[in-house]
């Protein structure tokens, strides 16, 4: 059912603040209805207020059953689900030899395994339908992570990357389509306290640079050039293409980074190219 001018379900994580709460408006605002989780699912009606077309739920993404009863709350209400969003996120931020291995884990947790257990919980609905989009919010940290601080978030994001390319062609023949989202700096709540964690300082060695990039992060949040509303009516509108693209650079600044990684690909796989072309079997 999913395309243009067509009611659609959406199911979208994250959806008690930030970007969640502007993608579950556009695509109210767009004739859809949304399944809206959170944590907290009053946070929903505190941002959205009440709605007919809007189903607010409790969920936890790093719990599979949770998962799988949401999907389930969101066909008893709708009668099908046509549009995974999987958005909420969270920044474990610092230098590897500084976090602690839960908190390295927890990143992993929420933002790789979160989306892996809602889009397990989903597929067996996509495929009764034979149609679907399955649509993730990764990062540029999944392209290219620059700075200090990303070990965790892009790990985490580098196999969001991964996973959800390998997941297309398995899943493409049952009409189900997927969508990469690779967001630059937009003034979402990423940076805020609710959601970034810093780690402890406790090396020396790291002393003066973890100062520095604490200060800069959080002189970042709520200057970052890119506009969440704008990216959310964006996603609407990429979600009903017949085609939609398998993976968006949000932001002129995640133009930049894809055109810089391509670059720097090439470079990388011509600079021993007589050496990387020479390692076959010697034929006879």
């Amino acid at each position: 059912m999913t395309g243009k001018n067509k009611k659609n379900v959406w199911l979208v994580t994250g959806a008690g603040r930030g970007l969640g709460v502007d993608i579950t408006r556009a695509a109210l605002a767009a004739g859809h209805a949304v399944v809206a989780t959170a944590r907290n699912p009053k946070s929903v009606t505190e941002a959205l207020g009440e709605h007919d077309d809007l189903l607010p739920v409790a969920l936890d993404v790093t719990d599979p059953a949770a998962a799988e009863a949401a999907v389930q709350e969101a066909v008893e209400r709708f009668g099908r689900l046509d549009v995974l969003v999987n958005n909420a996120g969270s920044f474990q931020a610092g230098f590897f030899e500084e976090m602690t291995p839960d908190a390295f884990r927890s990143q992993i947790e929420t933002t790789l395994f979160g989306p892996i257990n809602l889009i397990r919980a989903t597929l067996p609905q996509l495929r009764l339908q034979r149609d679907g989009l399955v649509m993730t919010i990764s990062s540029t940290a999944g392209i290219a992570p620059a700075g200090d601080f990303l070990t965790a978030y892009a790990a985490s994001k580098f196999g969001v990357e991964g996973f959800m390319e390998a997941l297309g062609p398995e899943i493409a023949p049952f009409g189900i389509r997927t969508m990469l989202v690779e967001p630059g700096f937009f003034r979402t709540e990423l940076l805020t306290p609710q959601s970034t964690h810093y780690a402890a300082p406790s090396i020396s060695d790291y002393a003066d640079r973890s100062a520095a990039t604490v200060e800069a992060w959080r002189g970042m949040d709520g200057k970052q050039s890119g506009d969440p509303a704008k990216l959310a009516d964006a996603l609407v509108r990429l979600a009903a293409l017949d085609e939609p693209p398998l993976r968006f650079a949000a932001g002129a600044d995640a133009v930049e980074t894809f055109e810089t990684k391509a670059r720097t690909l090439q470079e990388q796989a011509h600079a021993h190219l007589d050496l990387s072309t020479s390692l076959s079997h010697e034929i006879g």
